[in-house]
């Protein structure tokens, strides 16, 4: 490897390190953390014969954003940070992995070993407490809130790295024609990680995009499998990992222990009642959040219903809410369908994995206020690296 291919990656390692785990305007970086990464990458390594692709998905998510965060929240300093989020990823996928497969296939691989690093981190948090949470400051740069986590502040948004990371390596036992004995292995290992990683969301986006891949990619042998699976499942989890594992902190005590008050339907279904008294959108009826949630019982904290989907439907309103919702997703769609009826195809294996993978982050923002529009790291990765592989004719069609 030359010098020059050498500097690239580690750019690239970087960029990436400050995008999945949100290093953007900390007290570690007295500056924009991605502007750091991508002027040189710009500056040196762009690839000059492409033009700029995605200036209609940048307008669409600076509009959404601005009515989300400028006109509904009055907050014009996070649709500012947010919208620079989205724009630096574009212009990385653009112009620095450009038509480069094999920049494209890096930029994979650093970004899931970024989540599979974090994932080991959360681990060790179990069980050396106070030295993992020195290294997840030291590596964020910020105060740690929550633990035990991997790299992140919070539980909730560590939630976000294990749905991509367990959905990848799942799929990818079996897109890349691994042995059988891998399957189990992989999905024992993907068990212990959501089991520790306190995240129902996980393991409801998980379990969802594990069953929807194996039906379009097996067929009738996805109940042979899934009964495998669940055996091997139910198996290690009664004779091994209930007692051998953090008995404290982990997903079924996390789920006993859950105060009613703050069960997702039941916000969710509160949520609802507020778009009936605002069927317009909040912003059309000048109100914010806090106003309209003034002394219910519910969300008397100031409580979000944490499904990012409907709060932005509850600001926006039906027509404008969905309508942006539906223009920014809609490619991404078309990508899901065409790779689900090419899901077989030895060569589109990488982007089958990139697809289920980015179906679990949009699964978990159902249950959490982090997503697309407020830039949260993995999603807006997963989502241009589909966009990529579709504008640049990475899917494979047999002819």
């Amino acid at each position: 490897m030359t010098f020059k291919r050498l500097i690239l990656f580690v750019l690239m390692g970087f960029y990436l390190y400050s995008l999945t785990f949100g290093i953007f305007m900390t007290g570690f970086f007295r500056i924009p953390a991605p502007a750091v990464f991508i002027t040189p990458l710009f500056l040196f390594f762009r690839d000059k014969t492409i033009a700029f692709l995605y200036r209609k998905e940048v307008m669409l998510f600076t509009i959404a954003a601005f009515f989300y965060y400028a006109v509904g929240q009055h907050d014009l300093k996070s649709f500012l940070a947010y919208s620079f989020v989205v724009l630096i990823c574009a212009v990385y996928f653009n112009f620095i992995v450009g038509s480069n497969a094999v920049r494209f296939q890096y930029s994979v691989l650093i970004f899931f070993s970024l989540l599979l690093l974090s994932a080991l981190i959360m681990v060790l948090n179990h069980f050396f407490v106070s030295e993992s949470i020195k290294i997840r400051e030291l590596i964020m740069g910020e105060q740690v809130l929550q633990s035990p986590s991997g790299i992140s502040t919070t539980i909730f948004t560590f939630g976000y790295q294990l749905a991509a990371l367990v959905s990848f390596a799942f799929i990818y036992s079996f897109t890349y024609r691994k042995p059988f004995i891998w399957k189990p292995i992989v999905f024992l290992a993907c068990s212990v990680l959501i089991f520790l990683g306190m995240n129902r969301s996980v393991f409801v986006a998980f379990v969802f995009t594990s069953l929807l891949f194996l039906l379009f990619y097996e067929g009738f042998k996805a109940v042979f499998i899934i009964g495998i699976l669940l055996a091997v499942g139910y198996g290690s989890y009664t004779y091994v990992v209930k007692e051998s594992l953090d008995t404290k902190n982990n997903i079924v005590t996390k789920n006993e222990e859950n105060d009613a008050r703050f069960n997702r339907s039941g916000l969710t279904l509160e949520n609802i009642k507020i778009v009936g008294n605002y069927p317009y959108g909040l912003i059309f009826y000048g109100k914010t959040w806090k106003e309209v949630v003034y002394r219910n019982h519910v969300f008397s904290s100031g409580l979000t219903s944490h499904n990012a989907y409907l709060m932005f439907v509850t600001y926006l309103g039906p027509f404008l809410g969905i309508g942006l919702l539906i223009a920014l997703y809609f490619k991404v769609l078309k990508v899901l369908k065409l790779v689900i009826q090419n899901i077989k195809v030895r060569e589109n294996s990488l982007i089958v994995c990139l697809c289920f993978s980015f179906l679990a982050v949009s699964i978990n923002a159902l249950s959490h206020n982090a997503w697309l529009i407020s830039a949260d790291g993995p999603t807006v990765f997963l989502y241009f690296s589909l966009l990529h592989s579709y504008k640049m004719k990475m899917i494979h069609v047999p002819a």
